[in-house]
């Protein structure tokens, strides 16, 4: 049950933490995201620079590669751009790991806790086979089924939340996929 409390604390530690990493205005804030929009031509890189670095985040980072690398041919640009996306969402799944896990191990240590509890059960149990007690007998059967229902109640929103959090760093990243391909689009077709 104590290794339960603390995978249910470790749970919650990372859910909480991933809910607010990955706000949509926190990976793709939306002053970057209209400052791309307004960006046609070489004299407005500046501005668009100056606007990821004011706003810190994943979108920012790659698009100042991105314009780090405008120089370069198209085709080395979007290497150097997916290497750095790699990376970004490499941080955005920080975590995710962790809540795979202990959606796996829960239910496993909750049927720990039922076999342990029905260990106790059968010790319970007289020489004679009769229990001495009916409420001994009760308390193990109560104690198995409570680690199982433990196991379950900490397994079940974690598998939720990995699953939420999977699927928000994927749209996550093809949004962002998107805004850097119109990027490199609008300005390699009006500066060749």
């Amino acid at each position: 049950m104590v290794l339960l409390l603390v995978t249910s604390i470790v749970s919650l530690a990372f859910i909480l933490e991933r809910s607010l990493a990955l706000r949509w205005n926190r990976v793709i804030p939306r002053a970057v995201e209209s400052s791309v929009e307004t960006c046609k031509d070489k004299n407005q890189l500046p501005a668009l620079r100056k606007i990821c670095e004011a706003n810190p985040s994943p979108i920012g980072r790659l698009l100042l590669v991105a314009a780090n690398h405008l120089d370069c041919p198209k085709p080395e640009n979007i290497d150097a751009l997916q290497t750095k996306a790699r990376h970004e969402v490499a941080g955005m799944e920080r975590g995710l790991v962790v809540l795979e896990i202990i959606t796996g191990i829960a239910p496993l240590l909750g049927l720990v806790g039922t076999i342990f509890g029905l260990i106790l059960l059968f010790n319970s149990i007289g020489a004679d086979g009769t229990a001495e007690n009916q409420a001994q007998f009760a308390g193990g059967i109560a104690l198995a089924l409570r680690a199982t229902l433990m196991g379950l109640l900490v397994a079940i929103p974690s598998l939720i939340f990995w699953s939420y959090f999977n699927k928000k760093v994927d749209t996550l990243a093809v949004e962002m996929e998107t805004i850097c391909d119109e990027f490199l689009q609008r300005y390699y077709r009006t500066n060749r």
